[in-house]
């Protein structure tokens, strides 16, 4: 199939990238290139027949539509995204810009080169989106039938985004599905997000700052089984359903910063460094943090088949050693100032 990644040179785009040409499928790969895109992440796709990029704003109607026109996609995935919680509270206007306006355009581009067209039954428009637009819960899980409860910038732009697409489902017929994912980890994520930069902190021996009281809890995916979940939601899943895509991984904030700490002494016992645990360090709480993220991916398994192939130790210790592998990476981003002053988990 003919795919078009919006933001693919992102964390969980470029993974998407990745899984999709391996599948055998063609890639456009459509993105504005922002401050956390990753070229280096599709690396050992940019030269491949099947692999396509095209650098351009999906609030760009204009871009959008001669990107409909010249590559004829059966499946678009919209990756392209704001996505940080504290940048979304110091300036919430570029991800009302991205996350909703963005979303808008390329709705209404997608519906204008489909109206053209007489065979696009098979087509699929796919919003990933994220479980913040459901606020906190203090048990369970989130499933598709969940309230939408935003309680950052972000997570409201994210929400106003699934809202848009399931009006253009039930309005204009629009053949599109939703997905809500937990938080993502793995190699080649920007290092403002929690785990990178718990790495970073350990590595440099810099104090790691853990909101309030550290016991904020997050549901955690490895990105390779978000992509692959992505790729069945897309060609195996019902349209104008909501897959919620999860990990079942739940540690408090301070553990989970604990057990990479951990993995980071084992690995750098000769360094002589106290433990970098000692390094953590309880911070004010942000404003509006959500206490506790769960998913129930019932609903994609009993469908779908599909469950998260990575444990959280596994996958945690191989996102370890692939940021120690790639240490000169993640200080080159820190030393120009654009990583590690926050230290968010979504």
């Amino acid at each position: 199939m003919k795919v078009l990644i919006t933001g693919g040179a992102g964390f969980i785009g470029s993974a998407l990238v990745r899984r999709a040409i391996k599948a055998g499928h063609q890639v456009l790969n459509f993105d504005k290139l922002t401050y956390a895109a990753n070229v280096d992440a599709l690396a050992s796709v940019a030269g491949l027949a099947q692999y396509e990029f095209r650098q351009a704003d999906i609030c760009d109607p204009a871009a959008v539509g001669a990107a409909l026109e010249a590559f004829a996609p059966d499946i678009v995935f919209n990756l392209a995204a704001e996505t940080h919680v504290d940048r979304s509270i110091d300036g919430p206007d570029a991800f009302i810009r991205t996350n909703i306006n963005g979303v808008h355009t390329l709705l209404e581009a997608c519906r204008k080169w489909l109206s053209g067209r007489t065979a696009s039954a098979s087509f699929r428009f796919v919003q990933v989106s994220t479980d913040e637009v459901f606020g906190s819960i203090a048990e369970g899980g989130f499933t598709e039938q969940s309230r939408y409860q935003p309680n950052s910038p972000y997570s409201a732009s994210k929400a106003a985004a699934d809202h848009l697409v399931r009006a253009w489902n039930q309005t204009f017929d629009f053949p599109s599905v939703i997905t809500n994912c937990s938080n993502n980890y793995g190699p080649f994520q920007y290092p403002e997000k929690f785990i990178p930069t718990v790495i970073l902190k350990a590595l440099r021996g810099e104090d790691i700052p853990i909101y309030g009281d550290g016991l904020q809890v997050r549901d955690w995916l490895h990105v390779d089984d978000h992509a692959k979940a992505l790729l069945l939601a897309a060609t195996e899943g019902r349209v104008g359903e909501t897959y919620c895509v999860g990990g079942g991984n739940t540690p408090t904030n301070l553990d989970l910063a604990k057990m990479i700490c951990a993995m980071v002494d084992e690995r750098r016992k000769s360094t002589g460094r106290p433990a970098p645990e000692a390094q953590i360090r309880l911070v004010r709480d942000r404003p509006g943090h959500d206490r506790r993220y769960a998913i129930d991916f019932g609903k994609i398994k009993r469908e779908l088949g599909w469950a998260p192939e990575k444990s959280l130790a596994d996958g945690l210790a191989a996102t370890v050693d692939w940021y120690l592998a790639h240490e000169a990476w993640l200080n080159s981003l820190a030393d120009e100032g654009k990583a590690g002053q926050r230290l968010g988990t979504g």
